[in-house]
């Protein structure tokens, strides 16, 4: 056993001397096995791709921790283990000097989750990317991405939108995070039943540890692959990152306009190429596509990188 692995051990111990520190009413969520003592990074910017088939819900991106530190689990749609259950993401909860790791689940309505604004529905309480109507599944596409070609249980509504909520960032829920303790209706839907993450959101969180680009140490919290239209589909990293630049005030609105368009070019093309070939790429299409991805990524450093120069000279007038 290594020293790293020593560490873990060490700190999964001490997980249950956190429980003991938390709020009494998170005790059905936390899962004793990662605890530590160095707060997980704020949640990245990024764009949620389009939910592909009806009746997938969405799982939003979180970090996790392993061996080499914390890593980020991009956002994914999920096939739900059943109807009429909704997912209650996972957060970090911050007492006695450690973080601690509570778990998500499936259930039948959605429970606390530290207050933590996951987006796209999860806006810290509660879920109003939408509602189960017997067995479909109905989407609010005021606040979700979905693919209208083939999904048409949907409605908009924009009442649930609060533009006056300040935005905050913190992954935590705790001192220095997210303060929020469970409402009532939080509170009750803690203790029905549930259902444990799907083998897909296993295998999914499994990958994520398994590469080496999603780990924060590498990507500084920037990464790459942010979100996924499926488990092993497609990664949407451009729009994220563009979404980024965005944020940071490194694109301006003519480069965003046209990194997006030529990205929409891409996407595209290989929607078209898709359908050609029975709903798959050849291998030359995919390399082509891929090619054109690389592009498109070193533009955007290269317009991120601009804008920065651009702010230098600014300065210097």
């Amino acid at each position: 056993m290594n020293i790293r692995s020593v560490r873990i051990l060490i700190r999964s111990l001490l997980c249950v001397l956190v429980i003991g520190v938390v709020p009494a009413t998170s005790f059905a969520q936390v899962a004793v096995g990662v605890s530590i003592n160095v707060a997980p990074p704020v949640l990245p910017i990024y764009v949620q791709p389009p939910c592909p088939t009806p009746g997938f819900l969405w799982t939003p991106g979180h970090w996790a921790y392993g061996p080499f530190g914390y890593y980020w689990v991009p956002g994914v749609w999920i096939r739900p283990p059943r109807f009429g259950v909704l997912w209650t993401p996972g957060y970090w909860g911050y007492g006695g000097g450690f973080y601690a790791w509570h778990a998500g689940y499936w259930g039948p309505h959605v429970g606390f989750y530290g207050g933590v604004p996951y987006g796209f529905g999860y806006t810290g309480i509660g879920f109003v990317g939408g509602v189960w109507a017997g067995s479909v599944f109905r989407y609010n596409t005021a606040v979700v991405n979905v693919n209208r070609t083939v999904i048409h249980n949907t409605y908009i509504d924009r009442t649930v939108i609060h533009n006056d909520t300040v935005i905050n960032r913190a992954s935590f829920n705790g001192e220095g995070g997210i303060r929020a303790e469970p409402t009532e209706r939080e509170r009750e839907a803690m203790h029905e039943v549930h259902y444990e993450r799907t083998s897909e959101q296993l295998a999914h969180r499994h990958t994520a540890g398994e590469n080496p680009a999603l780990r924060f140490s590498a990507n500084h919290g920037v990464p790459r692959t942010l979100a996924m239209n499926k488990v092993n589909g497609r990664r949407f990293n451009q729009q994220g990152r563009i979404a980024n630049g965005v944020h940071s005030g490194q694109l301006t609105p003519g480069e965003t306009r046209s990194l997006e368009r030529r990205e929409g070019n891409v996407d595209h093309t290989a929607h078209r190429e898709r359908q050609a070939n029975g709903g798959a790429l050849t291998k030359q299409e995919r390399q082509q596509i891929n090619r054109r991805q690389d592009r498109l990524s070193h533009s955007i450093d290269r317009d991120k990188h601009n804008g920065r120069h651009n702010e230098q000279r600014e300065e210097r007038r």
